[in-house]
């Protein structure tokens, strides 16, 4: 059976201003996404599930619908607010969608096969994705998931802050913790994070976590009852999360298995504010012009990508 590649697409993208999501940035008209599905396509990968809110739905299915049809099966999954709730009511203010492990979890009636999972707005490279597939098709089991491990370093943005999923490595190659950072910021030679948290250095041979991760189905029934508690305890907080990495952080701690971090060589990088998108736009073109991938990711004529 083919893994599956989830891509989380429901943000609010409240600090780029636009919905960055389906923005194009190659020389073809392409999304970021566009590049994943085509890497995750050639991997192995088949079948895409988007995460979207439903207001979004139709101008998804014309921008994907059209190119991805006879290539690779889709599927669309909605995050809302009122899933997964059980008995827990939606504050009144509550606007901001519920964090990417609860994205995770709307998608459960949706996927029965080991799955990747995604950020729709990062660029994560054709080896992390010949990686995830390996693990998800020779590796992966109820007992062992995986990220994919990026250098903090690299995935720092010029133009102000970012949230990271930091995390300590064994001398397995197993992750022992992550925890989400927030804030964190290049100053003076120094990685800092503003978020009250300690500590607030962080190494700068740190590995992170984009949001690529691994895992097999059983991981839906674990999601549902952390977030369940998490509601009990955060829940009336209107601007509280429900990371994935608290999912991950608590799969280890409690022994339910291990997580294995795959480092990659690929290129990693993103869009989190309107001024990282020149320099997006100029990695994306570097690389066509190297050869990496073609002016137009999505011929007519053309049933899958070489």
């Amino acid at each position: 059976m083919k893994p599956t590649l989830m891509i989380l697409a429901a943000g609010m993208a409240s600090r780029y201003g636009g919905m960055k999501q389906i923005e194009a940035f190659g020389p073809g008209g392409e999304t970021i996404m566009d590049y994943s599905i085509y890497d995750a396509i050639r991997a192995g990968f088949g079948k895409i599930v988007f995460i979207i809110r439903k207001e979004f739905a139709d101008d998804f299915k014309a921008i994907f619908e059209p190119k991805l049809e006879g290539k690779v099966e889709t599927a669309y999954v909605f995050q809302d607010l009122r899933s997964e709730l059980g008995n827990f009511q939606v504050p009144a203010d509550r606007t901001k969608p519920w964090g990417t492990a609860h994205a995770v979890l709307c998608a459960a009636d949706a996927i029965n096969e080991p799955f990747a999972v995604i950020n729709a707005d990062d660029f994560y490279g054709y080896d992390a994705f010949q990686k995830a597939y390996q693990f998800l098709t020779k590796e992966c089991d109820d007992k062992t998931f995986s990220i994919i491990g990026y250098e903090l370093l690299k995935t720092l943005s010029e133009y102000g802050t970012v949230n990271r999923g930091v995390c300590e490595v064994d001398g397995n190659g197993n992750l022992s913790s992550i925890a989400e950072r927030l804030n964190i910021s290049m100053q003076n030679g120094h990685i800092l994070c503003d978020d009250q948290q300690q500590p607030a250095e962080l190494p700068i041979n740190s590995y992170v976590s984009m949001n690529f991760w691994c895992f097999s189905p059983t991981v839906f029934d674990y999601s549902r009852r952390l977030f369940h508690e998490f509601l009990a305890e955060k829940g009336n907080q209107p601007k509280s999360e429900f990371f994935i990495p608290i999912v991950a952080d608590r799969y280890i701690q409690e022994g339910q298995g291990v997580i294995k971090v795959i480092p990659t060589s690929a290129l990693w990088f993103g869009v989190t504010y309107k001024d990282d998108a020149p320099a997006v736009r100029n990695s994306i073109n570097t690389l066509v012009e190297q050869g990496v991938y073609p002016p137009k990711l999505w011929p007519s004529n053309v049933k899958t990508p070489a």
